[in-house]
């Protein structure tokens, strides 16, 4: 409609000026009325975009609303059926065509409408009047009646399948298109799913919990910002691998975890770190006792483990130790393999990942920050990175440890998983002499990515279908799928003949994968073994005396690294201070400002306003440069907390001052 109100308007223009527009007729039957055309063509348009916005708002069922990756917002409406007509007369707004009996064919309706001078549109004129009127009228009728009828059904209307067809495309701003819209409105700030908070059992609630390290007390920082920092959680060091498996927190659902455990009333930030190594998580409680028992209580919750069988292996850290634990796992000081690289990819991937979560506050995110640069800064400034540094190294290792010729060749190697540590596996195959490998993936391109990674790698790529048949022929499998099955089971490897006699006739399984995608019964087999993180050990006591000098130094940059954490976080809590105590010295310089110029006989010229202006406010900053210095550049948090606290009770600063005086 509002295309053929352009064209109609064209046409009478173009008639106007030809002294012609007598000759058309304007959708009347007596006298001619120049200005009916721009009138009707007005109210088909107004007509037909109200009938199709009323359509587009009543039946989201027949219409289609995304956003692409181009940052533009496409729908898709329905085209009306052309309706044919029989007599002589093509129809459009306002003006009315006729044809010559030779023009009757039918023509595309793209094709150009030629404007002709009608010599007899009287008859014409009555029943296309009634039909352009009809169009739009029904068009806005069928819309109001999806809309009375869209909330009985949420079934899209048979009718509104036969309107298909035409798309056309609106390219809105990038700056409203930032946010990703998956059924939510743009701009509406997204909601966190209420969590049933799970009820303590018995044993948990009884339970008195305790730091379990013997690290000597450090800063109070409960003093300091009014919360404890607590770490939770397992590692490889004392816990068996069927029960990290089970607490195991994939990456994709750690903001979920974040944003579940802050809901727990003593909880207020939070922080995922859950790698083959070990499941930690980091706090900042207000109540130390309490806030521990919530964070295990949704272990309890998401692993399915009792109480009972968690506790034991459970490490409790808190305030400086739990800072100082951190760190040392940035660095790798913690690791199975220590100074081992992947760790601080984890760890960054943490402050990645919680940056998008509630949850994840000012606290933490400064923390895992510190750790962050402290696991560069022991990398780039000791020795603590050389020999076998990751998971992935090991298993390459312990693997040429346990042939019996510690030799790759002639031996047949396959790798399942396309990952980061099956990158990190053929890089270290490599370097050891092995080149020949097959890659089981579940999808190509990944496989295919790796293997342009490697040129100098002889790599046969395989889909995980071929899974039994790869094994089959392997003397040595590499497990490092994110699988969260069990991918190989006895029944799938016992019915497989032996290896040959150089590789010890075994068929050697290394699953560094958290949970294990083998089953353990593998290991009643005759002719197969089973070896899983935990059997890394072997290799790491070979690197740990060479690893004793770097790792002692690492700890004194540490030192300097938590120094850094503790001084901003004892500074933060400055800023309450010296917002109360400025704002408090300019509401007095004010208030003596006005009381001085009230006694003044005399009208006061804007200069010498702003004269008295600089004055009080020169005297007051003089008045407060030295008490800011004190709480801005103490290098000893103890006596930059000693200062905060005395300026809040000599000037009356602390929050229970602020309620007294607004009381008054």
């Amino acid at each position: 409609f509002f295309f053929a109100f352009l064209e109609d308007t064209m046409a009478a223009i173009y008639y106007r000026s030809m002294d012609a527009l007598s000759d058309v007729n304007m959708n009347t039957r007596g006298d001619h009325h120049p200005r009916h055309w721009a009138l009707q063509a007005t109210a088909m348009a107004v007509l037909g975009m109200a009938g199709w916005a009323v359509v587009f708002m009543a039946a989201p069922g027949a219409t289609t609303l995304f956003v692409n990756t181009q940052a533009a917002q496409v729908a898709t409406r329905p085209s009306v059926i052309p309706v044919g007509f029989g007599s002589r007369v093509d129809l459009a707004m306002g003006a009315y065509r006729t044809a010559e009996p030779a023009q009757y064919a039918e023509r595309s309706v793209d094709a150009p409408v030629r404007i002709m001078v009608p010599e007899m549109a009287g008859t014409a004129s009555t029943a296309g009047a009634g039909l352009v009127w009809l169009c739009p009228i029904a068009l806005l009728l069928t819309g109001i009646w999806y809309a009375m009828k869209r909330g009985s059904s949420s079934t899209p209307s048979l009718a509104m399948a036969a309107y298909t067809g035409r798309d056309w495309t609106v390219n809105l701003s990038t700056t409203a298109l930032r946010a990703s819209v998956v059924d939510t409105d743009l701009g509406k700030p997204v909601e966190v799913a209420p969590y049933a908070i799970p009820t303590r059992s018995g044993p948990l609630q009884a339970w008195a919990p305790e730091s379990r390290t013997n690290v000597p007390g450090g800063k109070d920082y409960e003093s300091i910002c009014r919360m404890n920092v607590v770490a939770v959680g397992v590692t490889v060091a004392n816990t068996p691998v069927e029960i990290r498996e089970k607490l195991a927190v994939p990456q994709s659902e750690w903001a979920a975890a974040i944003d579940e455990m802050v809901q727990f009333p003593n909880v207020k930030e939070v922080a995922v770190l859950s790698t083959c190594n070990r499941m930690e998580i980091y706090a900042m409680t207000a109540d130390y006792e309490e806030g521990i028992k919530d964070i295990v209580n949704w272990m309890l919750q998401h692993s399915g483990v009792t109480f009972e069988e968690l506790e034991p292996y459970l490490f409790l850290m808190k305030n400086k130790e739990a800072v100082d634990h951190v760190l040392q796992v940035s660095a790798g000081l913690d690791s199975l393999i220590v100074g081992e690289g992947q760790i601080l990819s984890q760890v960054k991937a943490v402050h990645e990942v919680g940056s998008g979560a509630k949850g994840f506050g000012s606290y933490l995110q400064n923390l895992f920050m510190q750790a962050i640069i402290a696991g560069k800064r022991v990398r780039s400034e000791t020795a603590i990175s050389t020999g076998a540094v990751s998971v992935s190294s090991a298993a390459a290792e312990l693997a040429q440890i346990k042939l019996p010729l510690h030799s790759w060749e002639n031996v047949n190697v396959s790798i399942i998983g396309a990952g980061k540590m099956s990158t990190l596996l053929v890089k270290h195959l490599l370097s050891k002499g092995c080149s020949k490998m097959t890659i089981l993936n579940r999808s190509m391109p990944r496989a295919l990515e790796l293997q342009e990674e490697f040129p100098a790698a002889q790599m046969t790529i395989k889909l995980m279908d071929q899974l039994l048949p790869v094994i089959e022929e392997s003397d040595v499998i590499f497990v490092a799928s994110s699988s969260p099955d069990i991918l190989v089971f006895p029944e799938d490897v016992g019915p497989m003949a032996a290896r040959p006699e150089h590789v010890g006739g075994i068929r050697r399984f290394f699953d560094i994968s958290v949970p294990r995608n083998t089953a353990r019964e593998l290991n009643d087999l005759e002719y197969a073994k089973v070896f899983n993180v935990d059997d890394l050990k072997e290799v790491v006591e070979m690197n740990k005396e060479s690893r004793a000098q770097a790792a002692a130094e690492a700890l004194i940059l540490l030192e300097d690294e938590r120094s850094q954490f503790e001084g901003w976080m004892t500074a933060l809590q400055a800023v309450p201070t010296i917002k109360r105590l400025r704002g408090k010295a300019e509401n007095i310089r004010l208030a003596e400002l006005d009381k001085a110029k009230s006694k003044l006989d005399i009208e006061l010229t804007p200069k010498q306003i702003k004269v008295l202006e600089d004055l009080s406010r020169g005297i007051m900053n003089k008045m407060l440069h030295a008490p800011m210095q004190a709480l801005r550049t103490s290098d000893d948090q103890d006596s930059q907390m000693q200062n905060i606290t005395v300026l809040g009770r000599v000037f009356g600063l602390t929050e229970e001052d602020e309620v007294v005086a607004k009381r008054k």
